[in-house]
């Protein structure tokens, strides 16, 4: 075996190989993560590790809009293992065909789920979550999903009280898992 390829199946961290978003390779870590062995994963869609469809397509275009820039994207999301338990993930791709962001890429899958656990969120609440941590304001995160900054306001209000925090900075904290 290459070094090369002895350092992607032994990485502490989960990595895959894609495919228009298909799963061509897994690590050990990322079949650990998710669920059953590296083969298991070969040719399957990552639509499959998503809480469901409709988060798999948004988070596709918002991927996709942010490779067509600068070949890389990163977020934290809530994603689902083989056992069907949901679970908080750091995911980052790179793409290897810039022309075609999601033609093939490396991505990256790490398990933030000792740092973060899962606090039930609608769909809605996990956008404004997410766009909080990338440091949006309320205005900016409205203007992304179509809702007025109000709205906003109120979607971030039932994340203070769900994570029991008393201001954004606190919330910010606890769901990128930092320390208080």
């Amino acid at each position: 075996m290459a070094e090369t390829d002895i350092a992607f199946e032994h990485a502490p961290i989960g990595l895959a190989l894609l495919e228009n978003r298909v799963i061509r390779r897994c690590n050990l870590m990322f079949a650990e993560i998710f669920g059953g062995a590296p083969a298991d994963h070969d040719n399957r869609p990552t639509a499959d590790f998503y809480p469901s469809r409709d988060e798999f397509e948004r988070t596709g275009a918002r991927g996709l809009y942010a490779m067509r820039k600068s070949g890389r994207y990163a977020d934290e999301r809530i994603m689902r293992r083989d056992d069907g338990t949901l679970f908080w993930c750091r995911v980052r791709g790179q793409s290897l065909t810039p022309a075609e962001p999601f033609a093939q890429g490396v991505w990256s899958f790490p398990d933030l789920s000792r740092e973060r656990p899962i606090v039930a969120l609608t769909l809605r609440e996990r956008d404004v979550a997410i766009l909080t941590c990338r440091g949006l304001t309320s205005k900016e995160i409205g203007r992304e999903l179509d809702q007025s900054y109000r709205t906003i306001e109120l979607y971030r209000a039932r994340l203070l009280e769900k994570f029991g925090a008393r201001k954004v900075a606190e919330l910010v904290a606890k769901l990128s898992g930092m320390p208080l």
